[in-house]
């Protein structure tokens, strides 16, 4: 089992790791308990929490609609340009620059230039300036935020978050376990979506709404968070959308033996969505 996930994880990699938690496979009360656990032993079973809540939210809507690989660099150069820096006032004395304040401020034409290797620069910069304007006027800054997305009920910070342009369920999701450390939280994105309907953890045709009930029903709280990373990588490595590894050989998914291989047919050498065959 490896220490680290990968860096392009949206988990934020080495700075947003989490630490380490032991699990016993054998208590599993569920089929899919059962696969998260065994993709804990694949790659890592850890709990999150502690990342900078307004860092977070805008590191998700850069790989909205778009890979790691390409939202990646686009949020390091944004961090470059506008946080995690100290400035000078008029008297000499050194503050903290806050990552919030410099995007409520920030020319979009220069904030779409920053993060293009995101895609979809325009509007991500339009929503990220925006975002930043309200939580300035609400929370005084990411300061703020941080402690109404850490200390406030879950529930409510879920409907605030969803209240804002842009930010959608798996946006939400990421936020209150990457920043909030909330258990019980398994943020669907289009990887989960598809292997839980794939190996039938929920019904075929389910949304990614009824996706995460199905997965924080079965899954016990401390561990949809390293389900939802783990999920992710094993999405990448195994599952993929259109070429999943028990297509060419039935025995190269380590995750055979719990799979319905809903909408795979080997046979046929066909895959399809498994909406199809609801």
């Amino acid at each position: 089992m490896t220490d680290e996930e990968p860096a392009e994880n949206i988990s934020g990699g080495t700075a947003g790791g989490g630490q380490s938690a032991t699990f016993d496979p054998e208590t599993a009360g569920t089929r899919a308990e059962t696969v998260v656990d065994r993709l804990g032993e694949m790659y890592w079973t850890k709990t999150y929490g502690g990342r900078d809540a307004f860092e977070c939210l805008v590191r998700t809507i850069l790989s909205q609609n778009t890979s790691d690989k390409a939202s990646q660099p686009a949020h390091d150069d944004l961090m470059a340009r506008y946080g995690g820096g100290e400035d000078t006032n008029s008297e000499g004395n050194i503050n903290s620059t806050d990552l919030a304040r410099a995007l409520a401020d920030a020319d979009q034409p220069e904030l779409a230039e920053t993060i293009s290797s995101a895609g979809l620069y325009n509007q991500k910069s339009e929503r990220i300036i925006a975002l930043a304007q309200r939580i300035c006027e609400e929370y005084g800054g990411e300061a703020g935020f941080d402690a109404f997305v850490r200390d406030s009920d879950s529930e409510k910070v879920r409907s605030t978050l969803l209240d804002m342009n842009g930010v959608g369920p798996k946006t939400a999701d990421c936020v209150l376990l990457f920043a909030g450390g909330r258990g019980g939280v398994f943020p669907v994105d289009t990887h989960v979506h598809r292997i839980a309907r794939r190996m039938g953890l929920a019904p075929a045709d389910a949304d990614h709404e009824t996706v995460r009930a199905y997965l924080e029903r079965d899954v016990p709280a401390a561990k949809c968070g390293f389900g939802h990373t783990a999920m992710i990588q094993f999405g990448r490595e195994y599952c993929s959308a259109r070429k999943p590894a028990c297509l060419d050989d039935p025995d190269a998914c380590p995750l055979a033996g719990h799979c319905d291989q809903i909408g795979v047919y080997p046979a046929a050498d066909d895959v399809v969505d498994p909406s199809e065959t609801a």
